[in-house]
């Protein structure tokens, strides 16, 4: 497969489906993730991102969450975002999808006036988001049986264009 893609915001209605559908493929089908619990009440609110292929196809998501929602899940900062839900189709893994999703979502996360991003990584994808510039902290702990970490990146303003 070809690794021509592009990432966006989920803006439309279609785009938010599509971010849905490969949440479902990936948490609710390979992963056994219960259908009730992927989907939830911080599904309304979030920046999604989407990344598609050259002629459409969806290949993966992730979601920010900021405020009191993203306070919640990071220990009660709200000027830290919360990355979560992100996902990469079986078929797009390994084509740099996951990395771009990342970037997006703190670009996403840098215009809203956030200072950091955390998230709740899989103990498999460790190693994914360390060369992505995140450090755990805490303890192992499960979400929907399946092992995590806390992980935390702080964010730098992006260099002007050309400086």
């Amino acid at each position: 497969m070809s690794a021509a893609f592009r990432v966006r915001v989920a803006e439309d209605p279609g785009d938010r489906e599509a971010c849905f559908a490969v949440r479902k493929e990936v948490f609710v089908r390979e992963q056994g993730v219960p259908e009730d619990i992927e989907y939830d009440a911080y599904d309304a609110d979030a920046v999604h991102v989407l990344a598609v292929r050259e002629d459409g196809v969806p290949l993966g998501t992730g979601r920010l969450l900021r405020g009191e929602a993203a306070a919640a899940k990071n220990g009660g900062d709200p000027s830290v975002g919360s990355l979560g839900r992100l996902a990469v189709t079986r078929e797009a893994r390994g084509l740099g999808v996951g990395a771009a999703l990342v970037r997006a979502i703190e670009d996403a996360a840098r215009a809203r006036g956030l200072s950091a991003v955390d998230l709740h990584a899989q103990t498999q994808a460790l190693g994914f988001y360390e060369r992505l510039g995140y450090e755990a902290y805490g303890p192992e702990f499960p979400d929907a049986g399946i092992p995590h970490r806390a992980m935390r990146r702080p964010l730098q303003p992006r260099a002007p264009k050309g400086a």
